[in-house]
């Protein structure tokens, strides 16, 4: 997951502290998530996934295909 969430990052020209801004968590946990040094929860991929527009799978590498799947409203 480390190398996914980096890649997004960086295709979206952010630093490390905007993305920490995004999930509302800290630089120093995000920078633990994308070293891999800890893991994800649930709430923090749900809100990469929806600024992204990609599917959690494709974060977690369970999918190369980067679309998200249809929302239930």
């Amino acid at each position: 997951m480390k190398n996914r969430l980096k890649d997004l990052r960086e295709d979206k020209d952010l630093t490390q502290e905007q993305c920490a801004q995004i999930a509302f968590i800290s630089k120093s946990s995000y920078i633990r998530y994308e070293k891999g040094e800890r893991e994800v929860p649930l709430d923090v991929l749900v809100k990469f996934s929806l600024y992204y527009n990609v599917s959690i799978d494709y974060i977690a590498y369970l999918t190369d295909t980067k679309k998200p799947y249809p929302r239930k409203v």
